[in-house]
Order: structure tokens, then C-alpha cells, then sequence
């Protein structure tokens, strides 16, 4: 199985716990990436990798700020060998994008009237009964 490590750099103490971990998660993107796109449409065979780098900057972001089981040091090096996305992690410690589900979501120049896309309304604020799907990741409404 390949590794997740990139840099010559060994891992600081702690790795042997999350490694199992970032390997089943990277096996799983390869899947996503070599995974047939017949019938899809062209954002929509991209939703499966959205939905893993998600996993796998959540499962980052727990460990250190939720469970406190891995030390700033092992959580800084994961955000520099870019195994977790450092600027998502950045926009959930913020008030209101907790459960943000990438970053596209909230680029106001991808959308058509230079707004948030519709995953970020409040499902409370949207028709009774109406299914959302965002455009861009696949998601169902990632607003708090």
C-alpha cells in the first residue's frame, strides 16, 4: 500500500496512531480518482474526491481540536505535507462555517449572482420539501 508521507522529513511521535487511518482514506481517494464517469456529469464525478479530502481534513481537525489526541506538532506537520486542507481547517474554527463542506461553496465569483452557493442556505429558509444539491461538491447543505 502507498504511503501517505511526501517529505524526507520523518513523522513526529504520535504518526503510528493516525497512519492506518490516512492510508484507508488515500486508498479510498485512488478508488474515487480511477472510478468510471460514464453517465455523470462533469462536476458530479468530482463530488467523491470533495467528499474525501472533506473526511480527511475533518478527521485532522477532530483529532486535534475536538479529542485532543495528537500534539501541535504532529497536527502542524499533517498541514504542511498537505495531507489536511489548512484553509478549510481555518474557515471551520470560524462562527458560522463549522460544517463548511469545501471551499467552493463560499467563493462568491462561482456563481452566477455573485453569492454563496445554495448549500449554504439555512434549510429552514428554503422551500418545504425541496431537495438541495450543491452544485460543486455534491452536497445537501452544510450550513450551521
Amino acid at each position: 500500500m502507498p504511503k501517505v508521507r511526501r517529505s524526507k522529513k520523518p513523522p513526529p511521535e504520535g504518526w503510528e496512531l493516525i497512519e492506518p487511518t490516512l492510508d484507508e482514506l488515500e486508498q479510498k481517494m485512488r478508488e474515487a480518482e480511477t472510478e468510471s464517469h460514464e453517465g455523470k456529469r462533469k462536476q458530479e464525478s468530482l463530488w467523491p474526491i470533495f467528499k474525501i479530502h472533506h473526511q480527511k481534513s475533518r478527521y485532522i481537525y477532530d483529532l486535534f481540536y475536538r479529542r485532543k489526541a495528537i500534539s501541535r506538532e504532529l497536527y502542524e506537520y499533517c498541514l504542511n505535507e498537505n495531507i489536511a486542507d489548512k484553509n478549510l481547517i481555518a474557515k471551520w474554527k470560524k462562527q458560522g462555517y463549522e460544517n463548511l463542506c469545501c471551499l467552493r461553496c463560499i467563493q462568491t465569483r462561482d456563481t452566477n449572482f455573485g453569492t454563496n452557493c445554495i448549500c449554504r442556505v439555512p434549510k429552514g429558509k428554503l422551500e418545504e420539501g425541496r431537495i438541495v444539491e450543491c452544485v460543486h461538491c455534491g452536497c445537501r447543505g452544510c450550513s450551521g
